[in-house]
């Protein structure tokens, strides 16, 4: 009885911890912006009109005001979510292709200040 007892939970141990690494990096909130993604802390996300699909145009000064939703190497993706590749070869978070930014100005979580930001940033839905 000991050994099946062990046997099941190291399985549902292992079946968490798959769970874990393939969770989604984002969910949704409902914000003054309506339904929008947000990371695990709540905050907004946001896309990037210079962006094209898999492939981040945010650095140095764009990055500083717009980091990335990083992703880590033990993170896979699947369904709708991509991780992209950047040029100083970190990994980040993109959903339908499109990398995904969190903002410095948003204070609080459920914050969209950057929303419409020079034209360029949407918040991502």
């Amino acid at each position: 009885m000991k050994p099946l007892l062990v046997a099941m939970a190291s399985l549902v141990a292992l079946t968490a911890f798959s769970a874990a690494a393939s969770a989604a990096p984002a969910k949704m909130m409902k914000t003054s912006a309506g339904e929008v993604l947000v990371d695990a802390k709540g905050m907004t996300l946001y896309t990037f009109d210079k962006d094209t699909k898999g492939v981040s145009n945010c650095y140095d000064k764009c990055a500083a005001a717009w980091p990335p939703l990083m992703a880590t190497s033990a993170d896979k993706a699947e369904g709708d979510w991509t991780i992209v590749k950047r040029k100083d070869g970190t990994a980040m978070w993109a959903y339908e292709g499109m990398p995904l930014y969190t903002f410095v100005k948003d204070m609080k979580s459920g914050d969209v200040t950057g929303e419409g930001v020079g034209g360029v940033w949407h918040v991502a839905k």
